[in-house]
């Protein structure tokens, strides 16, 4: 059951019975235990304590308080920090020149008073939906305390450290799913806002046309908190009931290879929806099927990070992630002319994409279609590339509509974690946060 952290904690701040400081160092004792291994890169250990500090002066003078001030927040190692060079999960870029000034992201954190507690591992170039790093290792996630699973990518830091109570908020980006594919795994709330709400100055790109700025946290209600600091302005959300709601589900190509504990799950949050009175309608949606031959030859995001990557990784591939650069590869020869057909026959795909879900109030399916893998199954190319192309497909379908969409965990105590995505058009983030809100409390 997802739960609001950021108003229980305020609660209990105002209450007197913590103190911001109280809070972060033990955010920052977390992150030095054998469970958070590999999640950070980076620690602020004594700009988050100043920070937390500064909170707590305030509050104690009387001040309102913004509401991520003094709560520990992570950053994933794809923003830029002034006075430090950006890594993005990378070494190849360790004699990068230091960054001159914050991300707007960062910038506008800070300006919440949030206490960042460090910068969070991820992904090479936020290059895959597995998580996994060969460079600064691979943060395990922490739903199986038996088997050592991959936390899903490539904000896989960034989850993990929400999942472990080390950050309220973990600020990552989604490309083709790298919100929403690692809160899924990890058991935790993903929002992937559509793309122009927020600004992407000072992160290192993967995708120009695909990038998004955004979080994720234990609840919806979080997820909003943390929006509204990176848009600079929160959504204007009423909240509605579930009754009445109509939800699609489509048959084409989101349920495809679905494993059965992912499928029970679904099935039973389907069941819970439709019992507390939500419409929920079975449609073909046919247009599904034709995202993979519209995104080809090469993609966006491999033609986008060979225009980023090309001068570099000419020079330094022995440097690179293997995996990550053969990705890249894909992009090397594509055309202009095949670059500019992409783009139109994508806008056309929206266009129909928006007619077939107008009067839904969300698109309703599995976020992934599978449970974490054993990070020691993904040893060869093989297994890792099978299993990166079902953990991004039903995610990316929604960044190739520039859509917005909400994660939600489905599974029941006990089972590993399964997500429940719940998805919109371009710029009906608010109304769809308001049909989050609604499914939570009835699947809680």
């Amino acid at each position: 059951m997802t739960r609001p952290v950021i108003a229980a904690m305020r609660a209990r701040l105002d209450a007197g019975n913590a103190s911001h400081e109280a809070l972060v160092t033990q955010a920052l004792e977390g992150a030095q235990l054998p469970a958070a291994e590999h999640v950070f890169t980076r620690l602020y250990t004594d700009a988050a304590l100043a920070a937390a500090r500064h909170a707590d002066a305030a509050r104690k003078a009387g001040v309102q308080l913004a509401p991520l001030a003094g709560l520990p927040v992570s950053v994933k190692d794809l923003y830029d920090v002034a006075g430090e060079t950006t890594l993005a999960g990378s070494i190849v870029r360790r004699s990068a020149a230091p960054a001159s000034q914050d991300s707007v992201a960062v910038q506008r954190l800070r300006a919440q008073g949030a206490a960042i507690v460090g910068k969070t591992n991820m992904t090479e170039f936020a290059f895959s939906g597995v998580g996994i790093n060969p460079h600064y290792g691979t943060p395990r996630n922490p739903a199986d305390p038996e088997i050592a699973r991959i936390p899903g990518g490539s904000s896989s830091g960034a989850a993990v450290s929400v999942a472990l109570g080390l950050s309220v908020v973990g600020l990552g980006s989604d490309t083709g799913g790298s919100i929403r594919i690692p809160a899924a795994l990890c058991g935790i709330v993903g929002f992937k806002s559509t793309q122009a709400r927020t600004p992407r100055t000072g992160a290192f790109p993967l995708s120009q046309t695909l990038d998004t700025v955004c979080a994720m946290a234990r609840s919806v209600e979080d997820c909003l908190v943390a929006d509204a600091a990176l848009a600079d302005a929160p959504l204007a959300v009423r909240r509605r009931p579930l009754q009445g709601l109509r939800l699609a589900v489509p048959s084409t190509l989101m349920f495809d290879g679905i494993d059965r504990p992912t499928a029970r799950a679904f099935q039973r949050a389907v069941s819970k929806l439709s019992a507390a009175g939500a419409q929920v309608v079975d449609i073909t949606l046919a247009e599904l099927a034709e995202v993979a031959k519209i995104n080809a030859p090469g993609g966006f995001s491999p033609v986008e990070a060979a225009a980023v990557h090309r001068a570099t990784i000419a020079e330094h591939r022995a440097d690179y992630d293997s995996r990550v650069a053969a990705r890249i590869d894909l992009g090397m020869t594509v055309s202009a002319a095949d670059y500019i057909t992409m783009q139109q026959r994508r806008a056309d795909w929206i266009a129909r994409m928006e007619g077939a879900l107008q009067g839904f109030d969300a698109l309703l399916c599995p976020t992934v279609p599978i449970a974490a893998p054993a990070i020691a199954a993904l040893a060869t190319d093989e297994a890792f590339f099978q299993a990166n192309g079902m953990l991004l497909r039903n995610t990316f379908a929604i960044n190739f509509l520039d859509g917005c969409s909400f994660s939600l965990p489905c599974h029941d105590a006990g089972e590993l974690p399964a997500g429940l995505m719940l998805s919109s058009v371009r710029g009906d983030d608010a109304r769809l946060a308001a049909v989050a809100l609604a499914v939570e409390a009835a699947l809680g």
